[in-house]
């Protein structure tokens, strides 16, 4: 009997190292300052979004949160650098769709999978808009896509931030559903989209609204013509909703965010970093910042309710790529 219980004290001593091990881990979690790694250039609505969580999620944890933006291959260039960096927490990656499910779809030259993420908590759900330069002819969705089909031999132009995000498949299944033909531009991020919408190089978008944007409309620099949710935001009331119109009917998208590490992180560092973010998403002066930028706040999950909901999301965003036939380029 006493050399079958060796092997079950053995592994019982083990279990409570590990366990001891992942709790002292959990204590030394953050050892320094920690990387947000945001995938796209400043002055875009991801950059203030990473700006209005830095602070805060710095307290939280007890060790500043740097913001590093890196642009580049549809966001995917910031989460192969955090897919690089040692798996412990340090470096987060602020992530949606398009970085970590539609990018690996879309660019051959990108080699990550969803699956090498772990979604600690999404942060928000964001409204997104129709865009256009300002002196393009039309007030409306339903103008918009009444030029494109009269467009012919010369047709309209639309920004996104590259092959395959999701602004990228949106216009795909526009011109699917209306039957209209229009020229992609790929950019490396919303910045230099909104700069050359402004400076009329592009003639219309889908992006994430931003209070940026409605800065530019109101000083007549852009128009804001519709936006993508099933029904007007509460926190945009004075854009009507596609589904409005006649011609995109029972048309909806919105896009989320969340911090992000690599899968095999340790548990005891997950666990750490979703009770700071769960800590920051209850800040009141954080909830507040989001809605200036007509972002919410997600609302609570655990860690289990996460990687359910992140494994919903793949499923959900590679079948409309599959449906819009997204090949890699």
């Amino acid at each position: 009997m006493k050399h079958l219980l060796r092997p079950l004290r053995i592994a019982v001593l083990g279990a409570g190292l590990l366990a001891a091990a992942g709790l002292a881990l959990a204590q030394g979690y953050p050892a320094k300052a920690v990387t947000l790694m945001v995938p796209y250039p400043a002055g875009g609505p991801s950059d203030a979004m990473a700006r209005i969580f830095a602070t805060p999620l710095g307290k939280a944890l007890g060790q500043t949160v740097i913001v590093d933006n890196l642009g580049g291959v549809s966001g995917a260039l910031a989460a192969q650098k955090v897919l690089a960096a040692p798996a412990d927490g340090h470096y987060i990656f602020q992530g949606s769709p398009n970085e970590v499910i539609l990018a690996p779809l879309a660019n051959a030259a990108v080699k990550l999978k969803a699956e090498d993420f772990r979604l600690v908590h999404p942060i928000t759900d964001a409204v997104m808009v129709f865009l256009t330069r300002k002196d393009l002819p039309v007030n409306s969705v339903d103008e918009l896509i009444a030029l494109a089909r009269k467009s012919g031999d010369k047709p309209l132009t639309y920004g996104s931030v590259g092959i395959g995000s999701l602004y990228h498949l949106i216009l795909e299944d526009v011109q699917q559903r209306t039957g209209t033909k229009m020229l992609h531009a790929p950019y490396k991020g919303n910045a230099p989209l909104l700069n050359d919408l402004a400076g009329g190089s592009v003639d219309f978008a889908v992006l994430v609204y931003s209070a940026a944007m409605g800065a530019m409309a109101e000083q007549g620099r852009i128009k804001v013509i519709g936006q993508l949710g099933a029904q007007r935001s509460e926190l945009l009331k004075n854009v009507p909703a596609v589904s409005e119109g006649k011609e995109l009917k029972d048309f909806s998208y919105k896009i989320w965010a969340g911090f992000m590490v690599p899968k095999n992180t340790p548990e005891a560092v997950v666990q750490r970093l979703h009770q700071a973010i769960g800590t920051t998403l209850k800040d009141p002066e954080v909830r507040a910042q989001l809605a200036a930028q007509t972002s919410l706040a997600a609302p609570p999950m655990t860690l289990a309710e996460s990687a359910a909901f992140y494994d919903g999301e793949i499923a959900r965003y590679r079948a409309i790529a599959k449906s819009v036939n997204l090949q890699p380029q």
